[in-house]
C-alpha cells in the first residue's frame, strides 16, 4: 500500500504533518467539515436488468433484420421496437394473457404497424406525383439504407472526382510499366500459344 493512498484531504494532511508542504488555507475548514466518504464497491456491480428484457431479446430472435432496420434514435423521442414489443408483451400478461399468446398478439401488432407505416409513405408519394411534386424522403427508412445513401456520394465521386482520377490514372501506368518490364503485353496472345 503506497505512503500516498486515499483522497485529496488525506494526502494534503499527511503532506502537511510531514513538512513536505505549508498548510493551505481550506485545510482547517476541510478538517472541521469533512467531505462525505462513500463506500467502495469494490468493483462489484449488479447487472440492470428490466422486467422486458426477455422479450427484448425475444423479439431480436424473432426480427433480426429489426436490429439493422429500425436502429435506436439517440436523438429521437421514439423508443426502439424491441423495447416497446417487450412493454406490450408485459401488458398483456398483466391482462391474463398466456406468455405464447401475447407474444404471438404483440408480433402481430408489431407486423401491423411496420405495414400501415409502409402504406403511409406510399400514399404520400402518390399523393406528392398527383400534385406534380417531389416525393418526400422516407420518414421510416432503414438504417442500411441511410449509410448506403451517405456512402452513394463517396461511390459517385469516384468517376468525377479530378484528384482520384489522376490516382486511378497513375495505377494504369503503373501496371502497364510492370506489365513491360516483364516483357508481357496485354494484346500480344501469340506467346502463349
Amino acid at each position: 500500500m503506497s505512503f500516498m493512498s486515499g483522497d485529496l484531504f488525506t494526502k494534503t494532511r499527511k503532506l502537511v504533518k510531514g513538512l513536505a508542504m505549508a498548510k493551505p488555507l481550506w485545510l482547517k475548514a476541510m478538517e472541521e467539515a469533512p467531505p462525505v466518504m462513500f463506500p467502495r464497491t469494490n468493483d462489484k456491480y449488479e447487472k440492470i436488468t428490466l422486467p422486458e428484457d426477455v422479450y427484448v431479446k425475444k423479439f431480436n430472435q424473432m426480427y433480426p433484420e429489426a436490429l439493422h432496420e429500425e436502429a435506436i434514435r439517440f436523438s429521437g423521442f421514439d423508443p426502439p421496437p424491441a423495447r416497446v414489443f417487450g412493454w406490450r408483451v408485459l401488458e398483456l400478461k398483466q391482462q391474463g394473457v398466456g406468455e405464447d399468446e401475447a407474444t404471438a398478439m404483440a408480433s402481430m401488432e408489431y407486423k401491423a404497424e411496420k405495414k400501415a407505416k409502409k402504406e403511409a409513405y406510399k400514399r404520400l408519394k402518390q399523393i406528392a406525383r398527383l400534385q406534380g411534386k417531389k416525393p418526400p424522403p422516407n420518414p421510416y427508412p432503414s438504417a442500411v439504407k441511410e449509410i448506403q445513401a451517405e456512402e452513394m456520394k463517396y461511390v459517385r465521386a469516384r468517376f468525377t472526382d479530378s484528384k482520384i482520377l489522376e490516382i486511378v490514372q497513375k495505377m494504369k501506368e503503373e501496371k502497364k510499366n510492370e506489365r513491360a518490364m516483364r516483357g508481357w503485353s496485354g494484346g500480344d496472345r501469340s506467346r502463349a500459344n
